[in-house]
């Protein structure tokens, strides 16, 4: 009986001690240290204020971190302990008191990048990897109404790339195939892509009632269009981003799949306030005699990328090369965004980011944030569609693009991480070469 009595006394003061270290002030800012922090070549981070000077540290490689401790003249017998990313590369710091190893700190080091802002407004024609089916067409024949698409099983959605082993591009390109295989009765050997599957279709063409011409019954695209904003482009490569999320089909509301296409300069003529459950939109004007900014080579969830064919794209803000921000390094607080409400003229206005997830693998909506700007509040209502891929800035760095606003709050929205966007672009932020 005593010895279960003296084991629960024992639990007792254990309990109160382990307790009491969580109010304990050294504990707390060991605490508070991060285990994982990703730092910029050149860049310095204050790990924290101490108000003991017993804690030492040392890094495992001191030439890619430098790890300081200089006396705090506010704190008699404090510290302030400073980390200084000294070269690319991964480094581990271990923090002990009296020999004794309190903290083990990740660190990783990745080379700078720079960038140049965009915040232009810009329009985007998109030429599709083949022809897509937006729909089904009936067609009315002498034993009455069929849609020879729908019988072969072709579905809405399908990109149709070859027919009889041709590859296939453009609308023009098809009639002629139909048309012959109708006057020869010959049934269409069609190649289509359906998400990561190719399959093979035979479709028979249909003669139409009181007409010659033979029909598929489908409804076909080859192309889409619209407005949009830069985001950024590196000066050496002319390798850029826009848009911070990823082109669908109006009509089968699936991702477009870009064979080639282009980025044109545009105009804002006007804007639709957006409201609450009604997005507001700016409207602008681009044709095929407006200066080609550059080229489009691929459309992901983080937006369209490519290389730009001029050296004249400037936003008359902010022209030069600013360093990028990871998503472990972005904090809640004020920001700017740069986009067009009128004209051509880039502007800045104000945001806050209400919160930033740190990501580790990509992923998309990183960022919350929310229009605080009284103009911006004034022209658009908030957040609009084409404002997508206006570019984030937070001392002075470049974080991420505006990318999809919230319908029920026009004035707040999400946004995308800066690197993700880099990766897609195939500009190199982590110091391994990579595909572009």
């Amino acid at each position: 009986m005593n010895t279960d009595k003296m084991r629960k006394a024992i639990g007792v003061i254990l309990l109160v001690f382990v307790i009491s270290l969580g109010f304990n002030k050294p504990v707390q800012e060991w605490l508070s240290i991060p285990t994982n922090i990703v730092l910029t070549e050149g860049q310095e981070m204050v790990l924290f204020e101490s108000s003991h000077s017993q804690v030492t540290a040392k890094s495992e490689q001191e030439d890619i971190v430098v790890f300081n401790m200089t006396a705090d003249e506010e704190k008699n017998d404090g510290q302030i302990a400073t980390v200084t990313a000294e070269n690319q590369g991964d480094d581990t710091v271990t923090m002990e008191v009296g020999n004794f190893p309190v903290k083990k700190v990740n660190v990783n080091v990745l080379p700078e990048i720079k960038v140049i802002p965009g915040g232009q407004s810009i329009g985007v024609k998109l030429n599709t990897d083949g022809v897509l089916v937006v729909g089904h067409h009936l067609v009315e024949t002498e034993d009455g109404e069929q849609s020879p698409g729908e019988i072969a099983g072709i579905k809405v959605g399908d990109m149709i790339t070859k027919i009889n082993g041709e590859s296939i591009d453009k609308m023009n390109q098809v009639s002629s195939f139909v048309q012959d295989a109708g006057e020869k009765g010959k049934a269409l050997q069609i190649e289509v892509k359906r998400e990561d599957k190719v399959l093979q279709k035979e479709l028979i063409p249909l003669k139409a009632k009181d007409e010659d011409s033979y029909r598929l019954g489908l409804y076909i695209r080859d192309s889409a269009a619209g407005v949009g904003t830069l985001t950024f482009y590196d000066p050496k490569s002319k390798k850029y981003g826009a848009l911070g999320h990823v082109i669908s089909d109006v009509d089968t509301q699936k991702p477009i799949v870009v064979h080639d296409g282009q980025i044109i300069r545009s105009s804002v003529t006007s804007i639709e306030k957006g409201s609450n459950g009604d997005p507001g939109e700016k409207l602008a004007s681009f044709s095929d005699e407006r200066q080609v900014l550059g080229n489009i080579s691929k459309n992901s969830s983080f937006g369209i990328f490519g290389e730009l064919t001029t050296n004249k794209l400037k936003n008359n803000i902010m022209d030069k090369e600013m360093p990028i921000a990871v998503s472990s390094q972005v904090k809640e607080g004020p920001a700017k965004i740069l986009t067009v409400v009128e004209g051509e003229d880039v502007k800045e206005f104000d945001i806050e980011i209400v919160s930033s997830v740190p990501q580790k693998f990509p992923a998309t909506k990183g960022l919350v944030i929310k229009v605080t700007d009284p103009k911006l509040l004034e022209a658009t209502g908030g957040i609009v569609q084409g404002m997508s891929g206006s570019p984030i800035i937070q001392d002075g760095k470049v974080v991420g693009a505006v990318t999809h606003v919230f319908v029920n709050d026009p004035t707040s929205g999400y946004g995308c991480h800066i690197e993700w966007m880099l990766e897609e672009a195939g500009i190199d932020i982590y110091g391994k070469a990579k595909a572009s």
